[in-house]
């Protein structure tokens, strides 16, 4: 694998833009803020509700949690569910930002990178005097996690593709894909895909007193098992609704998918933030089966310390 230089300019944004909304985990109010940034300084979260306002760059090797999204601690301080915001940026081609949190865990909004995507735009987007470097994959790179049954690959290809498969072994779900074939696809093809669950999670997630800040807007809850009068008194209690039902396609109402495979949409939004913590531009393809956080962890630390290298 090798670093090149390309013809490309780096790009940043040309003015601040904020988004205000709640954590999905924390439940938390936060208010977000894109500004721009010099060339080369890459990605990196400012918490400005902190002394001194410590500054965690998006970087692998700050990646301490990713059971229930991708976590970064730098001397103690701590960015809760970093991928969706990282998948905005990537996805507009933007190299170069500074994202301040006046909390620990960003906006989840509806769920995916749609209103992100639609901040930095309205924030204008324009090109550096300082070429992009890219990471081109030379060499077959594979992770499995034997636990999970999660797989990811990432094989030499002429530009930065995506390819996801989900299959949790649920009919509900069944088998989805789907792929990304070029980055300026991803506005228009991936960035509206939602979060999920299943409904056993959901209901765990609710008992260790998690998801404060879900709501039916905000994630697809695929219903796995039988609804029983008391998970239903629960559901309602917890996403403040007074009538909860299942619709024929098996999920939660109040809700339309935006895509039939809109679960490996969302996979794919996933994959494409946490590989943002490489800390440069990927010129390869990725296949993942049913990615998790922590199965593309060890591929960024690879290629993160191959990068520095």
């Amino acid at each position: 694998m090798a670093i090149v230089n390309t013809e490309n300019k780096q790009k940043t944004i040309k003015n601040e833009v904020s988004l205000t909304g709640v954590g999905l985990h924390t439940g938390k109010n936060v208010t977000l803020t894109f500004k721009p940034a010099t060339a080369n300084f890459g990605l990196a979260f400012k918490r400005v509700d902190l002394e001194g306002a410590p500054v965690i760059e998006a970087d692998a090797n700050y990646v301490t949690n990713t059971q229930r999204g991708t976590c970064l601690e730098k001397n103690g301080v701590v960015i809760q569910t970093s991928e969706h915001v990282l998948a905005a940026l990537v996805g507009l081609d933007i190299d170069n930002a500074i994202i301040e949190l006046n909390a620990s865990e960003p906006p989840i909004m509806d769920g995916s990178s749609k209103f992100f995507i639609e901040a930095l735009e309205k924030a204008g987007i324009v090109e550096l005097d300082a070429t992009r470097e890219e990471f081109v994959v030379s060499d077959v790179i594979s992770y499995t996690d034997e636990e999970s049954g999660s797989e990811i690959l990432v094989m030499p290809a002429k530009e930065y593709q995506i390819t996801t498969m989900v299959d949790f072994g649920t009919k509900v779900l069944g088998t989805q894909n789907a792929t990304l074939n070029q980055i300026s696809d991803f506005k228009d093809e991936i960035a509206n895909s939602r979060t999920f669950s299943f409904l056993h999670e959901i209901e765990m997630l609710l008992e260790h007193g998690l998801i404060k800040g879900g709501d039916l807007n905000n994630a697809i809850v695929y219903v796995d098992k039988p609804l029983s009068p008391e998970t239903m008194d629960k559901l309602r209690a917890a996403f403040k609704k007074d009538n909860i039902a299942v619709k024929p396609n098996g999920i939660l109402d109040n809700l339309t998918l935006h895509h039939p495979n809109e679960a490996a949409r969302h996979k794919l939004l996933d994959v494409l933030g946490d590989l943002a913590l490489v800390g440069t531009r990927i010129r390869g393809k990725v296949i993942a089966n049913k990615p998790g956080h922590f199965c593309k962890y060890p591929i960024c630390k690879k290629a993160f310390q191959a990068h520095k290298k």
